[in-house]
């Protein structure tokens, strides 16, 4: 018990349910079975694509192309389903996933073999992405009355009573969390961010652990643009503008150190529903819109600092121990 107290995951889970007893005081609806589930839903694109950049973040990188990548598989979807409705749906899904895991290959080759940084790649890429976003609908937007029905319906059908956008962010937890604590290269994600040098000792080819997690993190982003769009029957040239901010935001609630290395799949997912919770929950307690985005600020900035002191707490038991 006293172990699993020490827990970022534990701390985070105890934060969700005092938060909720607050809200309840102003708005007991709050915690009802159907906005719960509402919640949820609102919350799994982010937890998805949060999950993806938490294995990047891992390795002590950062993609800050996603929302772009999101972006553009999206409205790539929409013009596939406009063009092309008698294409069924499956296919289309199919389609923005590959185009997301192919422009997050791009990142990964260009870091991995280029050898430029990280936060250069994708600040690069970013703009590119967006741009090209831009020439492939020539400025035009793809609306609900343009897109089919069965496609409009991909998020939004449901089985055992969950969405199917509910199930996308299970399905997508169960895998990643399988993946990066049961699988080898999982784990060689974790050691490459944890100690590079001790890590490529053992033979952990860094460009292939590179190449891997863009890609994922851009086949999450694809997965997450035709979720995006088909859910509010729209593909926007702006879609997911800033999104790769709150991925970043969740990881850091959940515990996973911008340094790399160090980090759960658990503690993303709760950092995820922490920020869906406070987003919803700030408009029914009433609090004016101009402070709202100023207190979540403040939120990530407070997670950051504890993030900060908790690893300079360990780093210090560690050296103590060696001294020892």
């Amino acid at each position: 018990m006293r172990e699993l107290i020490k827990k970022r995951e534990f701390t985070l889970l105890l934060l969700i349910a005092v938060m909720l007893m607050l809200i309840v005081t102003q708005a007991p609806s709050f915690v009802s079975p159907e906005n719960i589930l509402r919640i949820i839903n609102d919350t799994s694109i982010l937890i998805m694509v949060s999950i993806g950049q938490f294995m990047v973040i891992l390795t002590g990188g950062i993609d800050l192309s996603l929302a772009s990548i999101i972006g553009f598989s999206g409205m790539a979807a929409s013009m596939l389903n406009q063009y092309f409705p008698d294409l069924p749906v499956i296919l289309i899904l199919f389609a923005g996933m590959g185009i997301g895991t192919f422009l997050g290959l791009i990142n990964g080759v260009l870091i991995a073999f280029g050898k430029v940084p990280p936060i250069i790649t994708t600040l690069g890429t970013m703009s590119i992405f967006r741009g090209f976003t831009f020439v492939m609908s020539k400025g035009q937007w793809v609306t609900a009355h343009e897109m089919t029905e069965s496609y409009m319906n991909i998020p939004h059908g449901s089985f055992l009573g969950l969405s199917n956008l509910i199930w996308a962010g299970v399905i997508v937890s169960l895998v990643m969390y399988y993946f990066m604590k049961y699988v080898r290269t999982g784990r060689e994600i974790y050691a490459i961010g944890g100690n590079k040098v001790a890590a490529l000792f053992v033979g952990v080819k860094e460009n292939k652990i590179n190449i891997i997690v863009y890609s994922l993190v851009g086949l999450l982003s694809g997965l997450a643009g035709v979720m995006w769009t088909a859910r509010y029957a729209a593909a926007v040239n702006e879609t997911a503008i800033g999104f790769e901010l709150f991925t970043v935001a969740a990881c850091v609630l959940g515990g996973v150190s911008i340094a790399g290395g160090s980090g759960t799949v658990v503690g993303v997912i709760l950092g995820a529903l922490f920020l869906g919770i406070l987003t919803n929950a700030l408009p029914v307690v009433h609090l004016s819109p101009f402070y709202q985005l100023g207190l979540q600020g403040v939120v990530i900035l407070g997670a950051m600092i504890i993030n900060t002191l908790s690893e300079k707490r360990n780093e210090k038991k560690l050296l103590n121990r060696r001294l020892q």
